[in-house]
């Protein structure tokens, strides 16, 4: 019974958690509640193609999309690639945090604020390729 409990309170932090972050960014918080629309909402908050949304059904596939989503979420309010570590590791602290600390969304994608964040940035943009050596 108590881990019902536990359950059904993580899982009202983590609705309450992303109502939040959609309200910050703009959009409306029932948004974060509807499934498949709240993937919809989630690539205009980070400024990426709708049609990522059909990558996330595909196997596999779907993990590396959904982590580059999240960083850009992290991206777009101002967080770096230690912060996206924290949310795909760590939600129920992170999401939370997000939500409900002094983040302030800064736009679509927004900028890196951390060098590890802009090398993974320059990883999935450019293809990994250091071109500063040529």
């Amino acid at each position: 019974m108590i881990i019902l409990i536990i359950y059904l309170a993580i899982l009202a932090l983590m609705i309450a958690s992303g109502w939040k972050i959609y309200v910050k960014a703009g959009h409306p918080g029932w948004a974060a509640l509807v499934p498949i629309y709240n993937l919809i909402v989630l690539c205009k908050i980070i400024g990426k193609p709708t049609w990522w949304v059909v990558l996330c059904f595909i196997p596999l596939v779907n993990y590396v999309i959904l982590i580059m989503m999240i960083h850009g979420l992290s991206k777009s309010f101002g967080k770096g690639a230690g912060y996206t570590v924290g949310l795909v590791f760590l939600g129920f602290i992170f999401y939370p945090m997000l939500a409900f600390g002094d983040a302030q969304y800064i736009g679509n994608g927004g900028e890196a604020t951390s060098g590890s964040g802009e090398a993974l940035d320059s990883m999935v943009t450019d293809g990994g390729g250091d071109t500063s050596a040529q």
